[in-house]
């Protein structure tokens, strides 16, 4: 069902319009959640550094309880960290000491950063916004259920959802300007072109919306719940759906375009695809898809060790991804063949997406550890 045309050009593609290359402030890389970016990464990944999260015992033992499932984010050579341990922290990306750390509540999402502000939901409805420098409070918004995705931000106001139902746009003072009800669970972070955001859930629906407003441009049947959140490429939304399909939406039109689904065994796409020559969709069967975006036919399919929640990024060409298998494997994989190029072992399951600083990458794992990966 469609209801109004958009009123901005969604050919305008605006990658690179609101972060500096080697910046990842937001959980998909940039504001249309396309999970890629252009920087120069080494051929082999080495470990850089680690840090671990969790509770500190009295003997100085870290107790692995602070998993990390949300992707980092990397602004001006500091990684922000959320954990299940509570705590949000701050760490110096060339060396991987800790800067600071603040405790919040258990947190899943992703942080985001814009300007000297870091912000993140925790799993108690709170959403949270943190001065960069020492993370000390600057404001707090309550929500009715669980946050478990990022935010991301048209101008200076602030878009997050939650497990209410709703999503909310804030301004950079923490008061709601307004809220988009939808029929069941916020799960995804919500793109933004122009002054168009987008938010599907649980209702099975992808709502366009005037960000300035909320007001409902249209809206297009996905034909499943939604967990993950939409990549924007031009005028296509591309998103996984509980219903083990991903669905590309063609935002002129507000119909589906196509559907992919796996030839056997389907599985949910709880995952977030990344979108550029190919729509890369990462799978619970244990496979990730690389798809072509004009047919929603398949170009290859990669197996993996275990599931796949992890959200995959593209970096010039290479596709880096994790899986849910507890030997920790993470991959690299050419985009255009799926071929395998490396295949590192971190300490466990990684169930979170990575995010890409000027020369490496970095990703926790179910244990808490945080990976930098780059050249030693």
């Amino acid at each position: 069902m469609t209801r109004y045309l958009l009123p901005v050009a969604l050919t305008v593609l605006l990658f690179g319009a609101t972060r500096a290359p080697a910046d990842w402030p937001v959980f998909r890389g940039d504001a249309l959640m396309t999970g890629t970016s252009t920087v120069k990464l080494p051929d082999k990944l080495e470990e850089r550094w680690t840090f671990k999260t969790g509770t500190v015992k009295p003997d100085g033992t870290v107790k692995p309880d602070g998993g990390v499932e949300g992707a980092p984010a990397i602004v001006d050579g500091v990684v922000y960290i959320a954990s299940l341990d509570k705590f949000l922290y701050a760490l110096d990306l060339a060396t991987g000491k800790q800067k600071w750390k603040v405790k919040l509540g258990a947190m899943k999402a992703s942080p985001s950063v814009k300007g000297d502000r870091v912000y993140v939901g925790d799993l108690d409805g709170k959403f949270h916004c943190r001065k960069t420098a020492d993370g000390s409070a600057v404001w707090e918004f309550e929500t009715s259920g669980e946050i478990m995705a990022g935010c991301n931000f048209h101008g200076t106001n602030v878009l997050v959802g939650s497990h209410d139902s709703t999503l909310y746009c804030l301004d950079a003072a923490g008061k709601k300007l307004w809220e988009m009800k939808i029929d069941g669970p916020v799960n995804g972070t919500p793109a933004v072109i122009g002054d168009v955001t987008f938010v599907a859930g649980c209702d099975s629906i992808l709502h366009i919306l005037d960000a300035k407003t909320g007001k409902e441009l249209g809206n297009v049947e996905l034909g499943g719940q939604a967990a993950a959140t939409a990549a924007i490429l031009g005028d296509y939304a591309y998103v996984g759906t509980m219903a083990n399909t991903v669905v590309a939406v063609d935002l002129k039109k507000k119909v589906k375009a196509w559907q992919f689904e796996a030839a056997v065994r389907q599985q949910p796409f709880f995952a977030s695809a990344a979108a550029a020559d190919l729509v890369v969709a990462g799978s619970r069967d244990k496979r990730v898809y690389g798809i072509d975006p004009r047919t929603g036919k398949s170009a290859w399919s990669f197996v993996t060790e275990g599931q796949v929640d992890a959200s995959p990024v593209i970096v010039n060409g290479r596709v880096y991804v994790g899986c849910l298998n507890d030997d920790g494997n993470f991959y690299v994989l050419d985009l255009k063949t799926g071929k395998k190029l490396q295949e590192l072992q971190l300490d466990s399951a990684v169930s979170g997406s990575v995010a890409v600083g000027p020369d490496c990458i970095v990703v926790g794992t179910d244990k808490g550890t945080v990976y930098c990966l780059g050249k030693k």
